[in-house]
């Protein structure tokens, strides 16, 4: 005898469409039932009545429109404050600008009178000077080792820039034969720090991409921008301290061409001592 399938009844013919459902509907008894839907304010209820929206949802609703509308006006704020401080920085170096055109205006016309009158005009002494290490550690005095310390020059090529005074010279005395120092132009000042800027913020090197970081540190002594730190220097402001503190020492190249030679002063063909007012030109080859 064949055997019957599943498919099949006793009769030998296939189950009908109603059956089929009935047989559907047992098979899904035991499945697990949706939840129910959450209820919306406004909508009614099995008796009719509306649902009320709860309480906790509305509170949390309101908190969040007012989080939402204070960090609107915050931005706004911010904004605000931004395009007044761009505004200033902008005044600023428009003013510096000035400034220096008629310095070098009225230094010009000095100098034009003297020559006229058959005298000389003396300039008046430079009060800042960078100072840049040319030498390393090998047979370096303790004495000679202190200096190089106090003045920040750790490393070969390393720069600074120092308020010139009785102490200073004394101590550029000392360490010559391991260094070269001169007086800066404002040219010199200004590409050295924007191209070659680092400053101290938290112990750290950091670059100085903008000038939020400026303000976050100088803006107690009026120095909110690269303009106003750029000029304390140049100038020798009353908080040139805390400005060239907060400079990090300057990380130059070796000069084009090489040095002369690092033993001998600068007056007698050397590298090493003061070589004044050409040290812009040694710049340009370290830079």
């Amino acid at each position: 005898m064949q055997k019957k399938t599943e498919a099949t009844t006793e009769t030998g013919k296939a189950p009908t469409a109603s059956k089929r459902q009935k047989k559907g509907k047992e098979k899904g008894k035991g499945k697990r039932k949706l939840p129910p839907k959450k209820p919306v304010e406004g909508e009614t209820g099995a008796e009719g009545t509306k649902i009320p929206f709860p309480e906790s949802l509305k509170k949390k609703a309101r908190i969040n429109a007012e989080l939402r509308l204070a960090e609107i006006n915050q931005k706004k704020l911010w904004k605000k404050k931004r395009a007044e401080k761009r505004k200033e920085i902008f005044k600023r170096a428009q003013k510096y600008a000035a400034e220096y055109k008629a310095k070098a205006r009225h230094l010009l016309h000095l100098k034009r009178t003297a020559r006229k009158a058959g005298i000389f005009y003396v300039e008046p002494e430079a009060k800042v000077a960078l100072i840049i290490r040319i030498k390393g550690i090998m047979g370096v005095s303790p004495k000679v080792r202190k200096v190089l310390q106090l003045l920040r020059l750790r490393q070969i090529n390393n720069a600074v820039f120092v308020k010139i005074n009785k102490p200073i010279l004394q101590m550029l005395k000392i360490a010559e034969p391991y260094i070269t120092w001169g007086y800066p132009t404002f040219k010199t000042i200004r590409a050295l720090f924007y191209k070659r800027g680092f400053v101290k913020y938290h112990g750290q090197r950091i670059p100085i991409t903008s000038n939020d970081i400026i303000s976050r540190s100088l803006a107690k002594f009026n120095i909110i921008c690269a303009e106003d730190l750029i000029h304390e220097i140049y100038t020798c402001g009353p908080h040139f301290k805390k400005a060239n503190n907060f400079l990090w020492p300057f990380k130059l190249s070796n000069p084009t061409g090489g040095w002369v030679k690092k033993n001998i002063h600068f007056a007698e063909g050397g590298d090493a001592g003061n070589r004044e007012y050409f040290i812009n030109r040694l710049f340009k080859q370290m830079n």
